[in-house]
C-alpha cells in the first residue's frame, strides 16, 4: 500500500486481568487501560502521518473505547468508523474462559499445537483460513489509503502485522502483542513505536 497504518490494540481490560480469553465477548476497560489509551492518542498525534488520518476500530466495545479516547487528543478529530473484519478471533464456546478451564474441558486440546496456534482448535471457533481471509481482504482495501489509525485486538495486530509483511503464519502468530505500542505498517515495513516512559502509565504487557 502507499499510504500508512497505525497498529494499535486497545487498553487493558477485565478480563486481560483474570487472563480470560475475550474473542467475541467483552469487557470493560480497567483505569489503566484507560491511561493507555490516552497514552497512545498523545503519541499518535505527534506522528506526522496521523494528521491527515481517518480511524478504523473493531466494534466490539474495548476496542471502540480506545478509539474514541485516542481521538480525543487530535487537535481536530478525525472521522471514527467501525470494521467488523477487525473484530477479535472467535473462539465460540472458549470466549472468556482461562487457558486452565480450557484444557479441564478440552483434555489433550494444547498437545502437540505451536505455541498460539492451539487458538483455532476451538470446536466452534473460527478457523485460520476464515480469519486470515477476512483480514487479507481488509488489508487490501487499504492499497489507495493515505494514513489511516486503526485500533482493533491482540491476534488480529498479529496477523495483520504478518500478512503485511509477508510472515509465515508460524512467525506472525508469535508475534508480541502490547498495549503501550503503535506499529507502523508503511512502505511494506513494520516499525514498533513505543510510548515513552513517563508517559506508559503502567502498561501492562
Amino acid at each position: 500500500m502507499s499510504g500508512c497504518i497505525l497498529l494499535v490494540r486497545h487498553g487493558e481490560t477485565e478480563w486481560n486481568l483474570q487472563r480470560r480469553y475475550q474473542g467475541r465477548s467483552d469487557s470493560a476497560l480497567t483505569a489503566t487501560g484507560i491511561a493507555q489509551a490516552h497514552a497512545i492518542g498523545r503519541l499518535v498525534d505527534t506522528l506526522p502521518e496521523a494528521k491527515a488520518a481517518r480511524i478504523i476500530a473493531s466494534p466490539l466495545g474495548r476496542a471502540q473505547r480506545t478509539a474514541e479516547i485516542i481521538r480525543e487528543h487530535f487537535a481536530v478529530a478525525p472521522k471514527l468508523q467501525f470494521d467488523d473484519r477487525l473484530r477479535e478471533l472467535s473462539l465460540g464456546s472458549w470466549d472468556g474462559l482461562t487457558y486452565t478451564e480450557i484444557a479441564a474441558r478440552c483434555p489433550g486440546v494444547f498437545d502437540g499445537q505451536g505455541r498460539y496456534d492451539w487458538c483455532f482448535r476451538s470446536p466452534d471457533g473460527e478457523r485460520y483460513d476464515a480469519f486470515a481471509a477476512r483480514l487479507s481482504e481488509w488489508l487490501r482495501e487499504q492499497e489507495a489509503a493515505c494514513a489511516l489509525v486503526v485500533v482493533t485486538h491482540g491476534v488480529v495486530t498479529r496477523l495483520l502485522r504478518g500478512l503485511y509483511a509477508r510472515l509465515p503464519r508460524e512467525a506472525a502468530l508469535i508475534l508480541p502483542v502490547t498495549q503501550d505500542k503503535v506499529f507502523r505498517l508503511s512502505n511494506g515495513a513494520v516499525e514498533e513505536i513505543s510510548v515513552s516512559p513517563p508517559d506508559a502509565c503502567g502498561a501492562a504487557q
